[in-house]
C-alpha cells in the first residue's frame, strides 16, 4: 500500500489487515516502531479536530518528526497551488502528507509527486480513514461484516463519509440501507433508501450523518428546521427505544445533539461515537504504519 487515497482502491485483504493492527497498537500486543527519522506534514485546507488531532497523536506515538502547516500563513493565500504547495514539502524533505482538502479527488492532480499520500478526507468524496476506524469498531462488536444491516442516515449526497462506509461495507458483505430527505439523496450509490422507521428494529448498526450546511445551497440552509429534521430522520430516544438489544449507534462526528441524534443519546450504552474516535488514533497509526513499512522505511 504506496498511498491511502480510497477505500475503493483497498481489497478486502488489506481491509482486514489495517484491522488487525490496529487492534494490535490498541491492545499493546506489538512494539510500536520508531519512525523517528521520517518527515510528515498534515496539510489541512477544511477545518477538522478529530481527524486532525487523531492524525498528530498517531503521528507522534510512531515517534515522526512534524512539519507545521497552515493554510492561513502558508504561500496558499498568494495563489499557491495544491501542487506546488505538495511538491515544496517534498522538495525540503518531508516523507509523507495527510491532507484534507475541498475538491472532490484532489489527489489526481497529485501524480508528480514520489512521497506517499494519505486521504484525510476530498469534498464529498471520499474520507478512508473515517471509514476504516468505523470499520474497526464494527469489527470489534460483531467480528464479522457478512448479513450486517446498516442504516446510514442523513445528508448522503454531501457526505464522504456515507460514500466510504458504502463501498466498503457492501464488498464485506453487509446490507447497506440509507435513510435521508430526498434533495439529499445519491443516485450513484445503489443502496436502498427506506423509512427509518420501518427498519429502526431490524438493524443491526445505525450511521448517523452530520448535515452539512456548508455543502448546501444558501436557500437550503435558511430554510432548514433543526426539529422536523429530527423528528423524521435522527435517532430520537423513541427509536432509540426499538433498537435491537445487540444494535450499535455510530457517527463520524461533529454532532450536532439534538438534530442527527438526541443529545441525551450520544453516550448512551448502544452508543459508539466516542470509541470511534478512540480507534481512529489506532487506524491512523496502522495506515502510516503500513504505507512506510511497504516503502521500507522501518
Amino acid at each position: 500500500m504506496d498511498h491511502l487515497l480510497s477505500v475503493e482502491h483497498l481489497t478486502t485483504t488489506e481491509l482486514y489487515g489495517l484491522i488487525q493492527r490496529a487492534s494490535q497498537f490498541k491492545a499493546g500486543e506489538v512494539e510500536i516502531p520508531n519512525y523517528q527519522d521520517v518527515f510528515v506534514s498534515n496539510l489541512f485546507f477544511e477545518n477538522s479536530t478529530r481527524t486532525k488531532s487523531s492524525f498528530l497523536v498517531a503521528e507522534k506515538k510512531l515517534g515522526m518528526q512534524l512539519i507545521d502547516f497552515e493554510t492561513a500563513t502558508s504561500s496558499v493565500q498568494k495563489g499557491e497551488s495544491l501542487y506546488d504547495t505538495c511538491k515544496t514539502m517534498e522538495s525540503i524533505g518531508v516523507n509523507m502528507l495527510v491532507i484534507r482538502h475541498p475538491q472532490n479527488a484532489y489527489y489526481e492532480s497529485l501524480e508528480g509527486l514520489n512521497i506517499p499520500v494519505i486521504n484525510g478526507g476530498d469534498g464529498s468524496g471520499q474520507h478512508p480513514t473515517q471509514c476504516l476506524l468505523d470499520l474497526m469498531t464494527i469489527y470489534e462488536t460483531f467480528q464479522s461484516f457478512k448479513d450486517l444491516n446498516v442504516l446510514i442516515c442523513g445528508d448522503i449526497k454531501n457526505s464522504r463519509v456515507a460514500r466510504s462506509n458504502y463501498h466498503s461495507l457492501t464488498a464485506l458483505g453487509a446490507n447497506v440501507m440509507f435513510s435521508s430527505p430526498e434533495a439529499w439523496q445519491d443516485d450513484t450509490l445503489h443502496g436502498a433508501y427506506v423509512d427509518i422507521d420501518e427498519v429502526i428494529d431490524k438493524v443491526d448498526i445505525v450511521m448517523l450523518l452530520r448535515v452539512q450546511h456548508e455543502r448546501h445551497e444558501a436557500n437550503e440552509v435558511t430554510s432548514f428546521e433543526a426539529d422536523t429534521y429530527h423528528e423524521r430522520f435522527g435517532l430520537t430516544q423513541g427509536r432509540y427505544d426499538q433498537l435491537q438489544d445487540h444494535a450499535i449507534v455510530m457517527h463520524p462526528a461533529p454532532v450536532n445533539r439534538g438534530v442527527e441524534i438526541a443529545s441525551d443519546l450520544v453516550e448512551a450504552p448502544k452508543s459508539r461515537i466516542f470509541k470511534q474516535m478512540e480507534n481512529g488514533m489506532y487506524m491512523r497509526m496502522a495506515v502510516i504504519d503500513t504505507i512506510l513499512k511497504s516503502r521500507g522505511e522501518v
